[in-house]
C-alpha cells in the first residue's frame, strides 16, 4: 500500500498538479492539507472521474484536510471532537478544520494540519501548544481501539536539528522551539509512534518545505516539517519512505512536497470496494 501526504496550499489552485501527480505516482491514499475550500466547493467530481473517492473537512480560504483514496474509507471522523466528543477544548480547537481520520484496509490513518504558530510571541503560538496537548488526548482515545495507526501531515515542527537547513540559526524559533518539540516528542513516545522517514533516510538535507520567500527553493534552504509516523506493526511492514521534491519545481507550486510511505499490506479488493455507489463525500 502506498500512502502519501501533501500540503497543497489550495486544492483548487493546484488541482491540475495534484491530478497529474496522482496519475504518475498512483498512491492508494493521498492525504491533503491546507485545502482552503468549504466542503460544498471541494472538487470531488474531478477526483471521482480519475478513480478516487474523497472525504474532506474544510473551510473557506484557510486550513482544511482531505483524503483522496482508491479504496473505501470507513469510519471517517472529523475534527478533534471526532475522538473527543465530550471535550469542550477539543470542540473549541476543532473550529479550525485541521483533523480527519479514517480506516483504510483496517489501518487507522490520521491526517493533520498542525497550526504554524506564527511567532513565539504570538497568541497563535499558545494556540499551537494547546492544540498539540489536545492532540495527545485525541491519540490516546484512538489508541483504545487498538487499530494499526498511521499519523501524518504537515506538523509545522522540525523535530531535530537535521530537519533544518541552518539549525544553528533557526533552532529555538518558531517550528523549532523546545516547547513545540517536547509536545510532539511526548505524544510520539506515549503512543510508540516512529518517524518512518528517518528509518530509511537518516541524513540531513532532506526537506519537504521551502519558504516562498528569499529564494529558499533555488538555494535548497528547506525544512522537514511534513512527517509520517507509524505504529510498531506498520513499521515492521514498511518498505520505503521518500520525499518527492520534484513537484516543488513546478510553475506556481505548493511550498511543500509530497512524502510517501510504502507498506506491505493486504491489497485484495472486495466486492464493496469495486462498487460505484461507494464514493463518499
Amino acid at each position: 500500500m502506498l500512502i502519501a501526504t501533501w500540503n497543497v496550499n489550495s486544492v483548487r489552485t493546484r488541482l491540475d498538479q495534484v491530478l497529474a501527480w496522482l496519475k504518475e505516482s498512483k498512491p492508494d491514499l493521498l492525504c491533503l492539507q491546507e485545502t482552503k475550500v468549504d466542503d460544498p466547493f471541494f472538487p470531488k467530481e474531478d477526483f471521482k472521474k480519475n478513480g478516487y473517492q474523497v472525504s474532506f473537512h474544510g473551510q473557506k480560504a484557510y486550513n482544511g484536510v482531505a483524503f483522496v483514496s482508491r479504496h473505501v474509507l470507513n469510519d471517517v471522523r472529523l475534527g478533534l471532537s471526532g475522538e473527543l466528543p465530550n471535550d469542550p477544548e477539543a470542540e473549541r480547537l476543532g473550529e479550525q478544520k485541521r483533523v480527519i481520520s479514517a480506516l483504510i484496509k483496517d489501518i487507522r490513518v490520521v491526517n493533520l494540519y498542525v497550526p504554524n504558530g506564527s511567532s513565539l510571541k504570538s497568541p497563535k503560538y499558545i494556540y499551537k501548544l494547546q492544540w498539540l496537548n489536545c492532540l495527545k488526548r485525541y491519540l490516546k482515545a484512538q489508541a483504545n481501539r487498538q487499530e494499526p495507526l498511521c499519523v501524518l501531515g504537515d506538523f509545522n515542527i522540525a523535530l531535530e536539528p537535521r530537519d533544518i537547513h541552518n539549525p544553528e540559526k533557526l533552532t529555538g524559533g518558531i517550528m523549532a522551539s523546545e516547547p513545540e518539540r517536547k509536545a510532539l516528542q511526548g505524544l510520539l513516545e506515549e503512543k510508540s509512534l516512529q518517524d518512518i522517514f528517518r528509518i530509511f533516510e537518516p541524513e540531513s538535507n532532506n526537506w519537504s518545505w521551502w519558504d516562498y520567500r528569499s529564494g529558499a527553493w533555488d538555494r535548497d534552504k528547506g525544512w522537514r516539517i511534513d512527517h509520517i509516523y507509524l505504529s510498531e506493526e506498520l513499521v515492521r511492514q514498511a518498505k520505503s519512505c521518500r520525499i518527492d521534491k520534484r513537484v516543488r519545481g513546478n510553475i506556481q507550486p505548493s511550498d511543500h512536497a509530497p512524502v510517501l510511505v510504502e507498506i506491505n499490506w493486504p491489497e485484495e479488493e472486495t466486492e464493496d470496494e469495486l462498487s460505484d455507489d461507494l464514493f463518499r463525500y
